[in-house]
């Protein structure tokens, strides 16, 4: 079969590999436990979701992100928290763990889409892939705080995007380190998922 066969042995190392590194990238702050704001840890979930929709392509990317959340959802402890179950569901953050097979997608498809990419291509799709996953994350976050945790009546639509926000700049670094560090890796991924390799990625 050809190299676009639907599963290669290269392929499910890759994904493999980036489902592993989310669920370390998860629990970060096992080792750094200083890494929180207000109780909530910060996570590298984010930045190598979006190394998977840059490196792995839209495809390959979706499928880890896929196989990223059907793991914790079948119990093993790959979310932040070292949790895991069908519980997880209820949580209000379960979007933001949605929302990256989505943001994975989107960004393979940006990338994909410029014959050439340049590390503005990558800020782009890094940009773009972010406001995926605050739409899905925040929508989701409220409507589990409506319905699943009965949050106060003061608290609205409005308030979840402003305690959001405060999480922007932290995301935003993410993003651009995850944008600086693709480019020098692109061409190694590329070679080794058997994927036409573009000719001036900067």
């Amino acid at each position: 079969m050809g190299p676009h066969r639907l599963f290669r042995t290269i392929d499910l190392t890759l994904i493999g590999m980036f489902v592993a590194l989310m669920g370390i990238g998860a629990n970060i702050t096992a080792w750094a436990p200083f890494l929180q704001v207000g109780g909530v840890p910060i996570t590298l979930q984010t930045f190598f979701c979006f190394l998977s929709g840059v490196l792995l392509g839209s495809r390959r990317g979706a499928i880890a992100m896929i196989v990223y959340v059907f793991v914790g959802l079948a119990g093993v402890p790959v979310f932040a928290g070292f949790k895991g179950g069908l519980g997880t569901l209820l949580s209000p953050t379960f979007g933001f763990i949605l929302s990256f097979i989505f943001t994975a997608y989107i960004i393979g498809k940006v990338i994909e889409y410029k014959k050439r990419p340049t590390y503005k291509t990558f800020i782009i799709a890094s940009l773009v892939g972010l406001v995926f996953n605050y739409i899905i994350g925040t929508n989701y976050m409220y409507l589990a705080l409506t319905f699943f945790v009965n949050a106060s009546e003061s608290f609205t639509y409005t308030g979840t995007w402003l305690v959001m926000l405060a999480y922007l700049p932290i995301d935003l670094v993410t993003i651009v380190a995850a944008a600086y560090i693709a480019p020098r890796i692109f061409h190694v991924f590329h070679k080794m998922a058997g994927m036409q390799i573009p000719k001036n990625v900067d």
